[in-house]
């Protein structure tokens, strides 16, 4: 039987990507609601309700309106902002994270979409707690920087208008300096880390593409080396095609890494860069921030979704 899918909030930036990726699918139906339409409490209210995957691409508020909505209806969520990442009763939707984690979410009624620095920075992180390189109460600092798109259209706008008042003329900015961002409750928790990571998150003017960067001191971690690094991450992504561990001897013929190198695509690429004494670590996760960071990542979640 056909199911029905409805995007809620498909006129924004991650709802378009999603509705591109999803355009001639026949496997589904996909719901829609005209622009002019959306504010229709009335019209969105029965989409909510008659769809069979809803894929909320709304405001945290706006998102849990949506929920309650449609509650008893037994229509199941993707969630792409921010307001389900760490609650009880949601599944976290990244499958390449934990063992039995894609299992989840094929079963799941309600998954949560990463965010795009939290994709990159578990990716890293995640095989280490578990593998037990990298201690718990590690001092984790994570820089990153993703494409202008990641900013929704308001920025969008300003990199790309510069004849509007409030444009962005600066070819690179650092934001979130009073280090409270939104994805580091979720980095925190789904990495199994107990102190709050330092996150840098900046901007770049490119429109897609994200690196995340994570310096470590190898003398502070349970034994760690470049080896036992990269086995770890070889063998936690093992058996898939989404994440790619890049083996050292390439990486150590990189001259840069490109944060568009992945633009265009739902997977990610991981490396680990050090020092030639092994004494310093800086992994690099290379993602779209809007493909494996977001629309990519929550057409992942309904395929599995779709399989029962």
């Amino acid at each position: 039987m056909t199911k029905s899918v409805f995007i809620d909030g498909e006129h924004g930036t991650t709802g378009l990507q999603i509705a591109e990726r999803l355009a001639g699918r026949t496997d589904i139906n996909l719901l829609s609601l005209a622009m002019e339409e959306r504010r229709d409490n009335e019209k969105r209210t029965a989409m909510l309700r008659d769809a069979d995957i809803a894929i909320l691409c709304l405001p945290d508020d706006a998102a849990r309106e949506a929920v309650a909505l449609a509650e008893g209806s037994g229509t199941r969520f993707i969630d792409a902002s921010t307001a389900h990442r760490v609650a009880d009763g949601w599944v976290y939707g990244f499958a390449e994270s934990e063992p039995g984690q894609r299992e989840k979410i094929i079963h799941a009624q309600n998954v949560s979409n990463p965010g795009c620095y939290s994709t990159g920075a578990i990716a890293l992180l995640r095989p280490l707690t578990l593998a037990g390189l990298l201690p718990d109460d590690y001092p984790v600092t994570i820089n990153a920087v993703s494409g202008y798109t990641g900013g929704g259209k308001q920025m969008i706008a300003q990199m790309e208008d510069a004849a509007r008042e409030d444009a962005i003329a600066s070819p690179y900015f650092a934001y979130a300096l009073t280090l409270k961002h939104k994805h580091v409750p979720e980095i925190k928790a789904r990495s199994g880390l107990k102190l709050d990571p330092i996150l840098t998150p900046n901007v770049g003017r490119f429109a897609q593409g994200m690196l995340v960067n994570i310096p470590l001191h190898t003398q502070a971690m349970n034994g760690a080396t470049r080896e036992t690094i990269y086995n770890a991450f070889a063998s936690h992504y093992a058996g898939q095609d989404i994440v790619e561990v890049v083996a050292n001897d390439a990486t150590d013929a990189l001259v840069r890494i490109d944060p568009t190198e992945m633009a265009g695509t739902d997977r990610m690429k991981l490396y680990v860069c050090a020092r030639d004494d092994g004494s310093q670590i800086n992994l690099v996760a290379s993602l779209d921030n809007l493909g494996k960071g977001a629309s990519g990542a929550a057409v992942q979640n309904l395929d599995l979704m779709l399989m029962v």
